[in-house]
């Protein structure tokens, strides 16, 4: 008779710890998923500001990745670092907040790559050219230099995996019922492809596709917060 008591006493009390433990859960997820939401507007931000301050920077001929340059690169070069570490903690929240099925394990690895190769690129500059830093030629660079490569290819990298996890997303988003979402991350890689495409007769159409990557990961990780 003691031991019934005892272990109806004892359930109750397991039950609230596991819910306790749950919502703590799903909280520090938001928590790390709204810093992914921030990461890409911040990013951007920061970047069209010393756009429009840095001498000898033109939004038609030069790619934000080129204000890592000069005696005020490391504030780009800090821009990647903060967008780098935001987008792989909210690999992290979204790796606890997706349930089992789609997207559940692979999409938030694809993130943490993207994330990645932010912190890659803070690291290994892009090359000067057009005109920028201030005293640069007009001319393009005539040959990539090994940091210049190494930028380049992660950049390629992290934006082929984040397009990935879009159609990810898409699947999850579908079957949740949630079909507006689902198509918006069917939409987004065809975008982003679409502008990197385009970069070789516009760098402003490499950076529009870049921009519509982070502003549609951060809308995404936003809903997953639930923001």
């Amino acid at each position: 008779m003691t031991d019934t008591i005892s272990a109806s006493a004892t359930a109750p009390a397991s039950a609230s710890a596991s819910a306790s433990t749950t919502a703590g859960s799903d909280s520090s997820a938001r928590v790390l998923l709204k810093g992914a939401a921030v990461a890409g507007p911040l990013f951007l931000g920061a970047g069209i500001a010393q756009g429009l301050t840095r001498e000898g920077f033109d939004f038609t001929r030069n790619a934000i990745s080129q204000l890592s340059l000069g005696d005020l690169g490391w504030i780009q070069i800090t821009n990647f670092f903060v967008a780098g570490a935001l987008l792989i903690a909210g690999a992290v929240g979204m790796r606890r907040s997706v349930p089992e099925g789609p997207a559940h394990r692979a999409a938030p690895w694809l993130v943490g790559v993207f994330g990645a190769s932010f912190l890659v690129g803070g690291v290994f500059s892009a090359d000067p050219g057009a005109g920028f830093p201030a005293g640069t030629p007009d001319s393009a660079t005539a040959a990539l230099s090994v940091h210049g490569a190494i930028h380049m290819a992660c950049g390629m990298i992290g934006y082929l995996a984040l397009c990935a996890a879009f159609l990810l997303l898409s699947r999850r988003f579908a079957a949740e019922g949630q079909p507006g979402w689902a198509v918006a991350c069917r939409l987004l890689p065809v975008g982003v492809l679409a502008g990197f495409v385009g970069s070789g007769a516009s760098v402003l159409s490499f950076t529009a596709g870049a921009a519509l990557g982070l502003a549609g990961l951060a809308a995404v990780t936003a809903r997953l917060a639930r923001l």
